[in-house]
């Protein structure tokens, strides 16, 4: 544990010449996603003939959804081209371990930096759509778990992968053909049901619908009787993301 925190430590360090950009980002995007899409396209739904979308306003539909899938794309964010500066160009983790640090120093403060990113983002988040009144239960604090355990459970894997990676080609690859999909077929804008057969099913294998679900659930305070497998869904794709990261790092940097 020791170990681990002296990796955190070196992070909060790096974080206090950079917090500023984050934060910026972390409270103005989200203002400017729940106006135009939550308020903007909220309005044209609201005067059609529907009104809602699956029940629910659109803002109160689009705002849990739009707090996971950020939280999907920071944890892609900070598990591609950081991880790989850190192994391979800055060689920040062979520093490391000249040290008395362990690998699984290195992977439990690692991650645990990444859950404090994305805690941090995901509350910055939160307290937006407090303001634009999209949240309409006690429970819906708990979207905030949500989130982080969905960006943890596409993290987790895509560290796992980038310790394996020589160059950054396939990072693209992945925003452009797993990330950017996910984001417009997961269940962010409007109901996976609506989808044909196939993307459903291919939607409901990844993490991100399943953490969509759950959030929305959360924020409207119904929780239905699969919620259970959404969490269960997120906690196994986060833990066996967290074990490959560990046996990958290791080859990449003691074998």
């Amino acid at each position: 544990m020791s170990g681990a925190l002296r990796v955190l430590e070196y992070h909060l360090t790096v974080y206090q010449r950079t917090w500023k950009g984050s934060v910026f980002t972390s409270f103005f995007s989200p203002i400017l996603f729940l106006a135009a899409m939550g308020l903007g396209l909220g309005s044209l739904i609201s005067s059609g003939p529907a009104r809602t979308v699956d029940g629910l306003p659109y803002l109160a539909f689009l705002a849990p959804g739009l707090l996971v899938a950020t939280a999907m794309q920071t944890g892609y964010g900070e598990t591609t081209y950081p991880i790989m500066a850190r192994i391979q160009w800055e060689k920040t983790y062979d520093g490391m371990l000249a040290t008395p640090l362990r690998i699984i120093d290195v992977v439990a403060g690692e991650f645990g930096w990444l859950a404090f990113r994305l805690g941090f983002a995901s509350a910055a988040f939160f307290l937006i759509m407090l303001l634009f009144g999209a949240v309409h239960s006690a429970l819906a604090v708990l979207a905030i778990v949500v989130a982080v355990l969905t960006g943890l459970a596409f993290a987790a894997p895509i560290f796992a992968w980038t310790a394996t990676q020589r160059t950054d080609m396939s990072f693209a690859l992945i925003g452009r053909f797993l990330i950017t999909p996910l984001f417009l077929l997961g269940g962010v804008f409007f109901p996976i049901h609506q989808l044909p057969q196939l993307v459903q099913g291919v939607a409901w294998l990844t993490p991100l619908a399943h953490g969509v679900a759950l959030a929305r659930s959360l924020t409207v305070g119904v929780l239905t009787p699969s919620a259970g497998v959404h969490l269960v869904v997120l906690l196994a794709y986060a833990a066996i993301g967290i074990g490959a990261a560990r046996i990958t790092l290791h080859r990449r940097l003691v074998q």
